[in-house]
Formats: C-alpha cells, structure tokens, sequence
C-alpha cells in the first residue's frame, strides 16, 4: 500500500480503497488513533514471513508477530507470502443487548483486509482481516476455495503475541485441554511462565509504562478454543494453541474453504480497570438470530446446591425432594427473586452423565413444584448433564418447554475442541425455538455468543465460589484478579451471596453451611463486581432473613445499562459502578490487606443523589458479618472515601435525589 493511502487510512472517515503490490509496511490506526496495527513480511532465511505489530499512543505494544495457519500434511501458510493485495475500510458496530454489562453499544473501527500468496510451491492464498477499535484490536483469518486447499485439516495456527517489553503477567495455567477452565490466576514476569505451560484465555499482561493488554478471542464457532503457550521463539512470545479434536489428536479443525477463523482480540487500555468497559468481544460477533428477545429476562435466583443438605425451623427432612425444592421456591418468592434453580438430582441424569433428563425421580413431584412455583410467580431453571441433553435434546427441550421451564443449566462440558463447541451452538439454537434460556457451567470462557443467541445467559469457565466447600482457594485475592481476567470473555457463573462469613484465618470448607473466608460486605460487592445475567443467591433462605444486606441485594440489577471501571489493580483490589436507568450501583472489594479507596463520582449526572452505602463495619476484620448502613446526598464532583477491613469490600446504590 502506498503511504499516501496510509494517510487516507488513518483518518477517522477512511473510504475503502485497494492497493496492489507491498511498496511499504501497511497500517491501520484506530478512530481516535491511540492504536495502531502494522501488517508487513519479514524477510529472513531466504523466506517472507507475514508479521504484526501494534502501537499504543506511539508506544510499541506488540512487536513483529507471526501470522499464518499449518493444514495437516501440507507445508504452513504464513512463513513465505507476498501481500498481493489490501483493502482499508471502516465501519461502526451498533446494537443492542438485552443483557450484558450495557444495553447499547455504538463501537467504530477501522478495518485493513490483507491478502497473501506463496511465492512458490502451490501458490496458496490466505487473507487476515483487521478491525481495530479504541479500545483494542481483532484479527482473523479467510481461507478462500483453492485448488490445494478444499477441505482444510488444520494442525495448528501460527499466531503469536510478541510482548515489545518484560512485564508482569496473570496466567491461568491448566493441566491440558480438557478441563473447565477452574483454577489458580498466578502472578509471573512475563518470562517467567514455564515453556508449554497451557495458558487459558483471558490472559492479562502488563507492558511497563505503556499499556495493560488482555488477549483472548471472539465468534469462537465451529473452531476449537485458543489457548497461549510461551515457546521457544522468543522469551516474551505467546504463541496459539488450539484444542485437538478428541478422534484425532494430531487435528485441530476440519473446514471446508471458504471459511474464517474466530478473531485473535486484543484488549488495550493505560489502565486496567478501563479493560472492564471495552465491548470488542460481543462486537466482533453476528447480530442476534433471535427477533424477538421479550422472553429473554436477566435476573437473581435461589439455588438448592451450595448449602447442602441444610434448611432450618422447619418440619420437613432437607434434600433433595419436594418439600425442600418448594421451600426455595417460596424464598424466591419472599426475596423478590425471579427465579429458583433445582439442581442436580431431580432426574435420574446425574453428574456422570449416566441417565435421562426424561425419567423424573419419585421423590420429585415435578409437576406440583412447577404449579406452585406458578403460583408464586417465580419461573424456574432446571438442571442437566450435557451428555443427557445431548441424547435427546430435541425432546427434552420441546418437554421443557411444555412444562413452563425457563431455562436449564447445561453442565459438565470440561472441554473447547470443535465439536464441542459446535454442542453449544447447537444447544444454544434448539433452546431458542422453545425459548428456553441457558446457562453452560463446567464450560469453557465466553465469547460473545449471547449478542447472536441472547438466550445464553452465562457462562462458568472460572473457579467460583463453589470451591470454598472442598477448598480455600477462593480467596480475596482471587476474586480481585476475575474482573481483570475471566471476567474480560464475558458473564461469570461465580455464584455470589455467602452469608456465613468468618475470618480468614478461621476459614475452614465445609461442604454443609459453607464458611466464606471474605467479609459480608465483600460478598454484596460482588454483586456489582460480577457480571452475571443469572445471578445467584447461593446460600439456604435462611441465611437472608433478617438482614439488612438484603436491601441492596434485592434492589441490584442482573443486567446493566452501563459499566464504568473506577480503580484497580489485579490481585489487590477492584471498584466498579454500573448503572441501570437513572441509578448507579458501587462495588469495592480488596484482597486480605485493608485498604482505603476513593470513588469520584464524576460518572454521575448534574445534581443531587441519594447515596446509600453497605460498607465493612470498623470491627469487621475481627467480625466480618459486621457491616454498616449509612446514608448521604452526593454529586458528581464528589468522592466516596470507603475504610475496607482485610477480605473486605463496600457497595452502594445512588440515586437521583427526589424531584428530579
């Protein structure tokens, strides 16, 4: 492309134009020009590898990083190319959510489309297409039909992420391909992670003095899952790996050409807690496939799994059975809850896979719990093992359906290779027709799909608080990592709302009444510092009862207008305010140090709001159910200055100040 062309390109309005030949490296700059992408080939033992690199307000981010794709049996595409030809353009990706953290996102970009031919041999072509936004940048790649390449068996892509500098980094390491993405975020220098360590997505490093960037992926569709591996070509080099199909593990995909990948995303911001805002995910994924979204609701519900057997003052045996399950149900009701979720245990499916969500146990008085849960007006949320849904799924939606189940908690799915990826599209659009909702725990990391299948709420794909049952892992520190981390891929499943809260250096798990080794405040903070259109009350009815938490935990929403992130650092604390209409809703949570932070206000209107504030009490780092409620009118040029006891948090709702 010619550098006059460059110009044009880098302009906010840039017309889409074409260029035959490389007489220089090609560029392509964001909007507001803070980001910008350079696609050229590298010469280098007598080959033209094809490079990216990226630049953050001038600075290097990136630098020269591969490109290219290995079909099976073939040499790789990528290392000897010419740039035949190139297409700059521009667009803005406007839609909207029915869930999410906004409701309306208009998100332009600048594209650059860069097409590629061997310089020798069977002369095949690949084309990378850029999208690069304000807030970070997509890539993917186009295989189009080609004598040499009809049906493509992919062994692996060539993708790098080459760090311009040493820094520190926050990888989730798994043991192999196939597991539910449930474990430890560690903090390393960038060089530090062990080589073929199996890095997950989200992974967050920070570039000293430059930028914090976040590298996933988005539309991940009949594809399998990305992971990063740090390799041998460079100490600061993330290269792709993807996960084997289970028949053949030397193969990654099959595709028949022409096809495109999912995009490589890289989320860019100076400071971290900015990254929680972008949109890039659901922005680089198709529009909603389903009209009419009226169906598709966001909300809390309780949940008959985490506390165990356990239920208290009343005159039935706790378990899973009819009485119990009615009893959720009725707190549902009592709390203002839109939903309850029975979990494993009401079909003879169970968590091994082995049976059929057809066959209901006699415990269960299906029927009658589903009547009365009518009669209540809460909806309710079944769950099931994938295998069984996979069994007979079209049935078992369709009977669903008939019963007036809202949705169904798909589980135990542990892995992301091309078929299993493809389960969830195919569920995702079977539930669709019976306008069932979904939430797939035990699952990989988000993507963007609920923008085209809405009716996915949420995701797992992370350790939530599940594991303080069996564990101590689950500590503050860990919960001050996600919103930097797992929480950048989209909704988590975290299951907040432990009620029983000790100190952590009393905590113990107990799979019955589980102890939370974080403060009560800590816990309603995370209910802002989730992302989660189903939200959960984890904990039996009768932990809510009487207490002044509930208020907060009523009022706040499952799903956002907008999201702003306030302040932050991984791993040691996190703020967060989201707003729904006119109200705004604070969460501050810090890891086990006790920290003062300062929340402006400056993402408030004009006027006078009411402010009212859940906050660690003074003596919560000995008592930490302790909290306090005080109220106080606010305005944008103020600041919030909140004490929090170690393991500790504070939230707040605002609201317009009345008359307005």
């Amino acid at each position: 492309m010619y550098r006059g062309l460059l110009g044009i390109l880098s302009l906010a309005a840039a017309a889409p134009t074409a260029s035959f030949g490389q007489a220089s490296p090609l560029q392509c700059s964001s909007p507001n020009r803070q980001i910008e992408v350079t696609v050229r080939t590298v010469e280098k033992g007598g080959e033209a590898a094809l490079v990216y690199s990226v630049r953050f307000a001038g600075q290097p981010i990136l630098a020269d990083s591969r490109l290219g794709i290995d079909p099976l049996d073939q040499p790789p595409l990528g290392p000897d190319v010419k740039i035949v030809k190139s297409q700059p353009g521009s667009g803005v990706e406007t839609y909207n959510l029915p869930h999410g953290k906004t409701s309306t996102v208009k998100h332009p970009y600048h594209s650059l489309s860069v097409e590629c031919e061997e310089r020798r041999g069977l002369g095949r072509r690949l084309r990378v297409e850029f999208r690069v936004f304000d807030d970070g940048i997509g890539f993917r790649y186009h295989v189009p039909p080609q004598p040499a390449l009809r049906e493509l068996w992919l062994e692996r892509e060539l993708t790098e992420f080459h760090f311009a500098r040493e820094g520190a980094a926050w990888p989730l390491i798994l043991r192999d391909f196939r597991t539910s993405y449930e474990d430890d975020y560690v903090s390393l220098p960038l060089s530090g992670i062990k080589r073929e360590a199996l890095v997950a997505l989200p992974f967050l490093a920070e570039v000293p003095g430059r930028a914090w960037v976040a590298i996933t992926e988005a539309h991940l569709e009949n594809y399998p899952g990305m992971y990063l591996m740090r390799t041998g070509t460079g100490a600061l080099t993330m290269t792709a790996r993807l996960a084997p199909r289970p028949d053949r593990p030397d193969v990654v995909a099959v595709r028949e050409t022409p096809f495109a990948s999912p995009w490589r995303v890289v989320q860019i911001s100076r400071e971290p807690a900015k990254l929680i805002e972008s949109n890039i995910v659901t922005s680089l994924n198709p529009p909603s496939k389903i009209a009419d979204v009226s169906w598709i609701r966001a909300g809390k519900t309780s949940w008959t799994w985490w506390s165990g057997d356990l239920a208290k003052k009343v005159d039935f045996k706790p378990g899973m059975n009819t009485p119990t399950l009615k009893h959720y149900i009725d707190f549902s009701a009592s709390a203002g809850l839109e939903y309850a979720l029975i979990d494993e245990g009401w079909s003879t499916n169970n968590a091994k896979g082995q049976g059929d969500l057809r066959q209901i146990k006699p415990e269960i008085d299906l029927p009658g719990i589903l009547a009365h849960a009518r009669s209540k007006g809460v909806k309710v949320w079944l769950w099931a093992h994938w295998e069984a849904v996979d069994r007979h799924m079209e049935e078992v939606f369709a009977m669903f359906e008939k019963w007036g189940v809202a949705g169904v908690k798909i589980d135990f799915m542990d892995r992301d290779d091309q078929w299993m990826v493809n389960f969830y599209y195919r569920a995702a659009e079977a539930a669709a027709r019976r306008k069932l909702m979904l939430d797939f725990h035990g699952a990989y990391k988000p993507t963007g799909m609920s923008r085209t299948w809405p009716n996915v709420l949420t995701f797992e794909g992370g350790m939530g608080l599940e594991y303080i049952k069996w564990s101590a892992r689950v500590t503050a520190a860990h919960n001050t990592v996600l919103p930097f981390t797992r929480l950048l891929a989209g909704p988590f499943d975290y299951t907040p709302g432990g009620m029983n809260n000790v100190r952590p250096a009393d905590f113990a798990p107990r799979f019955v009444e589980p102890w939370v080794p974080h403060t009560r405040a800590h816990q309603t903070a995370l209910y802002v510092i989730l992302e989660s259109a189903l939200q959960m009350l984890c904990d039996y009815p009768g932990a809510y009862e009487g207490q002044k938490e509930m208020e907060f935990i009523r009022a706040v929403p499952a799903a956002w207008d907008e999201t702003r992130g306030v302040a932050g650092a991984p791993g040691e604390y996190a703020v967060l305010a989201r707003r729904k209409g006119a109200n705004w809703y604070l969460g501050a949570i810090t890891n086990n140090s006790p920290r003062e932070v300062r929340v402006p206000l400056s993402f408030l209107g004009a006027g006078e709001y009411q402010a009212t504030i859940y906050a660690d009490a003074p003596d919560a780092a000995e008592n930490p159910k302790n909290t306090t409620v005080s109220r106080q009118v606010v305005r944008k040029d103020g600041t919030l200055t909140w004490k929090l006891a170690p393991a500790g948090g504070a939230a707040a709702v605002i609201r317009p100040a009345s008359g307005r």
